[in-house]
């Protein structure tokens, strides 16, 4: 999944704050529950309009940003 397909941005939508495309779902929730040592699981049950896949999507496009060779 793209990022463009992954993240929404609008300022009509939560003041512009990136969410999940689709949602109105904050992007930082989602680390907000992971950094407070809570599960995927817990994240997805609280956000039932974000899917496991969407949410494992950002995951890994984070993982690659975070890990590719910087130019």
């Amino acid at each position: 999944m793209t990022r463009k397909k992954l993240i929404s941005q609008s300022k009509d939508i939560l003041s512009g704050t990136p969410v999940f495309a689709g949602t109105r779902v904050p992007i930082q929730a989602l680390f907000d529950y992971l950094k407070g040592g809570d599960r995927l699981d817990d994240f997805l049950d609280d956000f039932p309009t974000v899917t496991r896949a969407q949410a494992e999507a950002l995951l890994e496009l984070m993982k690659e940003s975070v890990l590719s060779p910087t130019r």
